[in-house]
């Protein structure tokens, strides 16, 4: 039979209220009962009953996590920094991976709040998500803005896209084309665009774009622009394996990279320097990214943040490969 806190008690000689104050850390305790108390914990492998002790202190040290889709090397590894900067503070996540589906979310949203988590971390492109929250839970975003109630954390897309552009401009690049998914967050894919567009703008250039969603479309769109543009000498792409995909097709139609092509990608994560090392990118702060979104939303659990929460806009940098 599973040990209880009255095993503990019984074991260590001393009643279950002083077990609970020793369990919780409340009120002063001797080091000899402090001592007997864990010696009886550890003889007898109680486990004490997170649930419980979560209803005593009104936190479950729990936080949850819903990302579109951990497959993607960004939010792959943001999840893996998350999660182990709220190890280091002794919070646990519960991942939510939404696969970009809205009704996913908003089940994820119930299960969150039926586990009575402290607070939760997204990154979603659903205006609406509000609705199918409950209002009293401390929320942080990553990436997209959904209330000014609501802290976001975020890279500076615009500002480390247009380094990008500027980087090809400086190279002599002439006829600059951006490559994109369509299925990207909205509000960050919005400003790499604007921020490509701009760029051109500013030098009196042309912008070219052509977008994709899916693999299968990728690959034609890319073909195609191939096809189309037979002056492109710089393609900025919306992310490192749209660039790899890019420096794929431009080798099998014998264009020297970067003679001939120069490819800027973006995140700079690790699983894209490892399929194409030396490629250069526009790095996002991945680690500042995760640290910054926990400790924001713990602030917010605290009950730190005015009622104007901060928008961090993260400074990104260039890493400059073989490509350009």
């Amino acid at each position: 039979m599973k040990p209880t806190i009255r095993d503990v008690a019984r074991v260590a000689g001393v009643s279950t209220t002083t077990v609970s104050r020793v369990l919780n850390n409340r009120g002063y305790i001797s080091k000899k009962t402090r001592t007997n108390v864990y010696t009886a914990i550890n003889n007898l492998n109680y486990l004490p009953n997170d649930l419980a002790r979560s209803l005593f202190h009104k936190k479950t040290n729990t936080i949850g996590l819903l990302v579109p889709n951990t497959s993607n090397a960004f939010f792959g590894e943001l999840t893996f920094e998350i999660q182990g900067f709220c190890e280091s503070l002794d919070y646990k996540i519960i991942l939510c991976n939404t696969l970009n589906h809205i009704d996913k979310e908003s089940k994820y949203l119930e299960t969150l709040s039926r586990s009575q988590v402290d607070g939760l971390i997204m990154s979603t492109s659903n205006p609406h998500i509000l609705h199918n929250c409950e209002q009293n839970l401390p929320i942080v975003t990553i990436d997209y803005y959904i209330s000014k109630k609501i802290p976001l954390v975020s890279s500076d897309h615009y500002s480390g896209s247009l380094q990008a552009v500027e980087l090809l401009l400086s190279k002599g690049c002439q006829h600059i084309i951006y490559v994109s998914t369509s299925t990207a967050i909205e509000q960050s894919s919005t400003l790499k665009r604007n921020a490509y567009e701009d760029g051109m703008k500013s030098q009196g250039k042309t912008s070219i774009i052509y977008e994709y969603s899916g693999y299968e479309e990728k690959c034609k769109v890319i073909c195609k622009l191939f096809d189309e543009n037979k002056k492109v000498d710089g393609i900025f792409c919306s992310d490192d394996i749209t660039a790899t995909a890019v420096i794929t097709e431009a080798k099998k139609r014998g264009i020297s990279i970067p003679n001939h092509l120069k490819v800027i990608g973006y995140n700079g994560t690790e699983v894209s320097q490892i399929l194409c090392p030396g490629l250069t990118t526009v790095q996002q702060p991945i680690d500042l990214i995760a640290k910054t979104a926990v400790k924001s939303l713990l602030d917010v659990i605290d009950g730190k943040v005015n009622t104007n929460p901060t928008k961090f806009h993260l400074p990104m940098k260039i890493m400059e490969g073989n490509t350009t």
